[in-house]
């Protein structure tokens, strides 16, 4: 009886890692929604920064929310942080099953940088703290009195990241790690300092001392930061299913373009939630728009056209139709068929998504998904674990573009 425990483990993970990370993100976009919402009228109590009215579930809720803290402690607080602890814990202990057990499929590519498992896991470890601690800096530096600035530095650092692990790791790895980066910085601002100062607060007020609103602007600032960096983490997180994205020879730039898009996306529904309108809400879905178009057009581009590339290979060594096609079989039986076949080898138990290349019906067949996945983006062979050659990916990229013909 063959259990397939990477593949359960991976499963479970991913569905815990989805499930917590929709409590917290649902969490940070409701307070985030709430807190723009907040209306000051007169009558307020004291210390109260404002009062929000909410229609949900049948029913009407008046929230008000105080600078600092309220006079008296409640018997009764509830604490959001665990939704961020899960979310990170469930999503390492998934990297560590994907990418750290499975190094040499996921996340080493040879023909990148020729790594031990050892070495890359460590590399990655030290990109996770080393993205916390460089941000925590940046949070307590000078910069601080400037978000603007802050937020320039950030995303210089961010695209560097995602440049310079281009020169380390596999495509798919680098995108998953710059999720994760960002995801660390996010859960460290919860960890680190969002919930410790909120419990500076609440130990004070019951001391009887009056806390300092200092440890309510900063952990509100840390908050701000997160909102804004969700719907980039996210897109990472995804992309490792679309191998157009992550594939690009200058991934970076997918990454430089991602980041203000998700941003200005999330800008407009806090704009929005704030009671703005008008010009303030009328730049950010064109301006997202377009951003998106030019992503769309840039991942099209290649450096250097491969099917014309493929296509001069292929006449200059005048190799005929009948040829073609047997050596592009060939080719795809020793390096995809491996693992795609009814009967793979050790590095998988099932051919992945149920495709199999064991006849040349069946690699016709899927030769748009082929061509995607090895030629314009280089994700299969997962870690060229199989060393697939430029010759040969050159050569399969000819006959595809002659079997279309």
């Amino acid at each position: 009886m063959d259990l397939q425990i990477v593949d359960w483990l991976s499963l479970s993970l991913r569905w815990a890692h989805i499930v917590a990370g929709i409590g917290w993100i649902g969490a940070s976009f409701y307070f985030m929604a709430l807190d723009f919402s907040l209306r000051h009228r007169s009558g307020l109590p004291s210390g109260v920064k404002g009062e929000s009215w909410l229609v949900h579930g049948g029913g009407f809720y008046h929230v008000q929310k105080y600078m600092v803290a309220p006079e008296g402690m409640p018997k009764d607080l509830k604490w959001f942080q665990w939704e961020s602890y899960a979310t990170w814990l469930t999503g390492f202990a998934l990297m560590s099953v994907i990418y750290y057990w499975q190094a040499d499929i996921y996340l080493i590519d040879r023909s990148v940088l020729a790594l031990s498992k050892l070495q890359a896991v460590g590399i990655s470890i030290a990109a996770l703290a080393a993205s916390w601690l460089g941000y925590d800096a940046m949070c307590k530096s000078p910069l601080k009195n400037n978000q603007a600035a802050m937020f320039a530095v950030l995303f210089v650092l961010i695209v560097t990241a995602a440049f310079g692990l281009g020169e380390v790791f596999s495509a798919r790895a680098v995108f998953l790690h710059i999720g994760a980066m960002i995801g660390t910085i996010m859960t460290g601002n919860v960890f680190f300092v969002i919930i410790p100062n909120q419990k500076i607060v609440v130990a004070e007020l019951k001391a009887g001392k009056i806390p300092d609103p200092e440890f309510g602007k900063i952990a509100k600032l840390r908050s701000t930061h997160n909102n804004y960096l969700t719907l980039p983490v996210l897109f990472m997180m995804i992309s490792n299913h679309y191998p157009m994205t992550f594939g690009h020879p200058m991934n970076w730039v997918v990454v430089a373009l991602i980041l203000p898009i998700g941003a200005i996306v999330r800008h407009y529904f806090n704009a929005h939630d704030s009671g703005k309108h008008g010009r303030a809400l009328s730049w950010q879905w064109p301006v997202a728009s377009a951003l998106l178009l030019i992503l769309m057009v840039f991942i099209a581009w290649r450096p250097t056209p491969a099917t014309k590339g493929a296509n001069e290979a292929a006449e200059a060594a005048n190799i005929e139709a009948s040829a073609l096609t047997q050596q592009a079989f060939a080719i795809v039986k020793a390096r995809c068929a491996v693992c795609h076949s009814a009967n793979p080898t050790d590095f998988v138990t099932a051919a992945p998504g149920g495709v199999e290349y064991d006849t040349l019906d069946l690699v016709r067949q899927y030769a748009p998904q082929i061509r995607a996945q090895t030629i314009l983006s280089h994700a299969m062979p997962p870690g060229n674990l199989t060393e697939m050659t430029d010759d040969e990916r050159t050569l399969l990229d000819a006959w595809i573009a002659n079997e279309a013909q």
